[in-house]
C-alpha cells in the first residue's frame, strides 16, 4: 500500500464580504457546517471617500495528526524523507463567475480555531454570538485578556536601577517605555521616581502606580504579592484592557538588574490580524489557468514539521495570493466541497504518497554481464520471516548481524555444496572481508531482510544458486554461525537482440475476488506471459507456462457507475502505484477503506516499454465490488 488518505477533522469559510445592503460587513458569519468551502477576492463593490473596497473570503480546514502519528509508529506509513503528502480539494461547479488565470495560496494557520455550526453562505445570517466558531476577526468565541507579571527582587538595590528601563506593549501593539529614576518623585507619562521608596514593597507600589497612570496603554497593574516578608520578592500581575491574542506580548526587561518578568499569555477571542493568523512559511501555491482545476498540493513541508512538533498544528488557510487580493480587479468565487459533502471522493483531502514496491529479484536473477552497467548487475532477493502466519524480527539481530553466502548445488543439484562463490565487491553489501564471500543484509521493515549482490557466472555456470542466510561475526567460519533460511535461485544470463522487439503482455489478477470488505487491505497477485508465446505440443503437455515478471508497472483503480479515477497511475516522481515483485511475480496492496462502499471497482494496469519510452495500457479490466 503507497497511498493513505486522511479526511478533514474541522473547516470554515471566513469572510469580510458586504451583506446584500452593501452597507455591513459580515465579519461575524460563521460557515462551519456548510458543505461548501468558498475563497473569493471583490473590488470596488462599494465606493467611498477612501477608496473602493475590497471583499475577501478564505477556506480554513484542519486533519488530525493523532492517526497519523499512530500510522507512522505501527509502520504503517513511512518516516519523514520517504513520503509525500498532498492536500487535495475538489471543484465545486456553481453558477456565480468563475476565475481564472489566477493563483491560490496555501499557509500554515498559526493558533487554534472552532469550526463552528453556521450554514449560511448567502445572506451570511448565521453569526457566532455566543455558540462555537471562527469567522473573519475571531477565531473561537473564548475571548479573553492577556496577563503577565513583573518580578522585582527582594532587597534590591534601588539606586542601582536609576535610568533603567522597561517597556509594555498593549494588545493594539503600541508600546510604552518606563523610566527609573532614583532621586525623582514622578509616576507619569511613564517615569516612575524611586525617592522616598525605602524597600521592595514601596518600589513594587511606585513601578504599579506609574503603569495604571499611563490610561492611554490599556495594561492595568493589580496587587503585588510578597513571596515572604515585606523586603522579600515582589510579584505585580498585569492585565491587557483589550481582549484578544493580540495581546499576547513579550515584555522587554533586558535593560533592567533587577526586574524580570514572564509575558502577556492566554489572550484569546480575536485574531491577532483580521481575517486569520498563519506562518510566513512554509507556504505553497497553486496556479489555475481554467479556473475550476482541482487543487492538489505538495504540503510535505509543513505536515512534518506537524509531526516533529516544531510548529504546532492548527491546519490549512486557502486564499488568492497576496498580491492578487490587493489588486484593483475581482477575482470572484472559487468553490471547493467540504467535509460534509455527501460525495465522498470529494472530500479535502490529506493524501500520503510513497514508493512501497519491493524488488525481489529471485526470480529475476541475472548473472553479471559485460553489456550491462554497474547498478543492472546488481540482483537484491529478500528473507520473509513468517512465525505463525505474521512477520516477525528475528530474535537477537539488532541492525547488521544477518548474512548471506551463495553456493553452487551438489551433484543432483539438489542442496548447496562446496565453498562460497565470489562476488564482486561493491564497497557497502560485499567486502574484502569474509574473502569476497559474504554479503551484509539489511533489515528492511518487521520480519524482512534484503541482500543485494553481483555474481559473475562460474565456468560452467550452475543453473541453480542457492542462497545460505546466516548470523554471527562477519569473516567466522560458516561452521560456527548460526543459520536461519536456504533457498533456491535460477539464473539467467543476459544477450544482446539482434533486432529492436516491442513485448505485448496478457494479464491476469490469480487471486480477484467478486466482492471486498471495507476494512480490509487487499493483496493482489498477478500472471503475466508475452502474448505470443506459442509453446510445442512437448512443451505444453509436460511444463507449467513460464510467467513474465514486470520490472516496471504501475495500476489505476477507476469507479464503474462514473468512470471516476479514484487512484490514478502514479508514475511521476512518488511512483505510489508501482506493483512490487517477487519469485512468484507482481504484485499489490490496496486498502480498501479508500473507497466508498456499495460501489464496483475497475483495476487497469500499465507496463513501461522501453522500446518505445513510454508506459503501455493493458487491455484487460478487473472488476470488483467493495461492501
Amino acid at each position: 500500500m503507497a497511498i493513505k488518505r486522511y479526511f478533514a477533522s474541522k473547516d470554515n469559510t471566513i469572510t469580510n464580504a458586504y451583506e446584500f445592503n452593501l452597507k455591513t460587513r459580515a465579519t461575524g458569519s460563521n460557515m462551519g457546517q456548510a458543505d461548501i468551502l468558498e475563497t473569493f477576492s471583490i473590488y470596488a463593490q462599494v465606493s467611498s471617500s477612501s477608496g473602493y473596497s475590497s471583499e475577501l473570503a478564505r477556506s480554513l480546514l484542519q486533519f488530525s495528526t493523532t492517526d497519523i502519528s499512530t500510522d507512522r509508529t505501527a509502520g504503517t506509513i513511512p518516516a519523514s524523507g520517504s513520503i509525500t503528502w498532498y492536500l487535495k480539494m475538489y471543484n465545486a461547479r456553481h453558477g456565480l463567475t468563475l476565475p481564472k488565470n489566477y493563483t491560490l495560496q496555501i499557509k500554515g494557520i498559526s493558533g487554534s480555531w472552532e469550526e463552528g455550526h453556521g450554514l449560511d453562505m448567502d445572506n451570511y445570517t448565521d453569526l457566532v454570538h455566543d455558540n462555537p466558531g471562527s469567522n473573519w476577526i475571531f477565531a473561537n468565541n473564548d475571548s479573553a485578556t492577556a496577563t503577565a507579571t513583573l518580578v522585582l527582587q527582594g532587597g534590591a538595590n534601588l539606586a542601582a536601577m536609576d535610568a533603567q528601563t522597561f517597556t509594555l506593549t498593549n494588545t493594539a501593539g503600541t508600546s510604552q517605555t518606563f523610566t527609573f529614576d532614583f532621586d525623582g518623585t514622578s509616576l507619569v507619562n511613564g517615569a516612575i521616581g524611586f525617592s522616598g521608596d525605602s524597600n521592595t514593597t514601596n518600589a513594587i507600589d511606585s513601578i504599579k502606580t506609574a503603569i495604571n497612570n499611563v490610561t492611554a496603554l490599556g495594561i492595568t497593574a493589580g496587587t503585588a504579592t510578597a513571596a515572604g516578608d515585606s523586603d522579600s520578592q515582589m510579584t505585580l500581575p498585569l492585565t491587557q484592557s483589550a481582549a484578544g491574542r493580540a495581546g499576547n506580548r513579550a515584555i522587554d526587561v533586558s535593560g533592567v538588574t533587577h526586574l524580570t518578568s514572564t509575558p502577556f499569555s492566554s489572550g484569546d477571542g480575536e485574531w491577532v490580524n483580521e481575517g486569520g493568523d498563519y506562518y510566513s512559511s512554509p507556504y505553497f501555491t497553486q496556479s489555475f489557468d481554467v479556473g475550476s482545476e482541482d487543487l492538489k498540493v505538495d504540503v510535505t513541508d509543513l505536515v512534518e514539521h506537524w509531526l516533529a512538533s516544531t510548529k504546532p498544528n492548527h491546519g490549512f488557510a486557502v486564499m488568492f495570493s497576496s498580491s492578487l487580493e490587493s489588486e484593483s480587479r475581482s477575482y470572484y468565487t472559487k468553490k471547493f466541497f467540504g467535509r460534509g459533502t455527501e460525495f465522498f471522493f470529494k472530500r479535502p483531502t490529506l493524501e500520503a504518497r510513497w514508493d512501497s514496491s519491493r524488488h525481489d529479484d529471485r526470480g529475476n536473477f541475472y548473472y553479471s554481464s559485460s553489456l550491462a552497467p554497474a547498478e543492472d548487475n546488481m540482483n537484491t532477493i529478500f528473507l520473509y520471516n513468517y512465525v505463525r502466519g505474521k512477520l516477525r524480527n528475528i530474535p537477537g539481530l539488532v541492525g547488521n548481524g544477518l548474512y548471506v553466502s551463495i553456493f553452487s548445488g551438489s551433484a543432483k543439484n539438489t542442496d548447496p555444496y562446496g565453498a562460497a562463490l565470489q562476488l564482486a565487491i561493491d564497497a557497502s553489501s560485499v567486502t574484502t572481508t569474509g574473502g569476497n564471500t559474504i554479503i551484509t543484509a539489511s533489515y528492511v521493515s518487521t520480519g524482512i531482510y534484503k541482500a543485494s549482490f553481483a555474481l559473475t557466472a562460474p565456468n560452467p555456470p550452475p543453473t541453480t544458486l542457492y542462497d545460505v542466510w546466516f548470523s554471527g561475526s562477519e569473516g567466522a567460519t560458516f561452521a560456527a554461525s548460526t543459520q536461519y533460511h536456504t533457498a533456491s535461485i535460477s539464473p539467467s544470463s543476459l544477450t544482446a537482440s539482434s533486432d529492436n522487439p516491442t513485448y505485448t503482455y496478457v494479464s491476469k489478477i490469480t487471486n480477484l475476488r467478486p466482492l471486498y470488505r471495507k476494512t480490509e487491505t487487499a493483496r493482489f497477485r498477478l500472471f503475466v506471459r508475452e502474448k505470443e508465446w506459442s509453446p510445442t505440443i512437448y512443451t505444453k503437455a509436460s511444463t507449467a507456462v513460464e510467467g513474465a515478471t514486470i520490472t516496471s508497472g504501475s495500476y489505476r483503480l477507476y469507479r464503474i457507475i462514473d468512470e471516476l479515477s479514484v487512484v490514478p497511475h502514479g508514475t511521476g516522481s512518488t511512483l505510489h502505484t508501482l506493483m512490487s515483485y517477487d519469485n512468484s511475480g507482481n504484485y499489490f496492496d490496496l486498502d480498501m477503506n479508500m473507497l466508498e462502499a456499495d460501489y464496483a471497482y475497475v483495476i487497469e494496469l500499465s507496463y513501461y516499454n522501453d522500446a518505445v519510452g513510454s508506459w503501455v495500457k493493458q487491455p484487460e479490466k478487473f472488476k470488483f465490488r467493495v461492501e
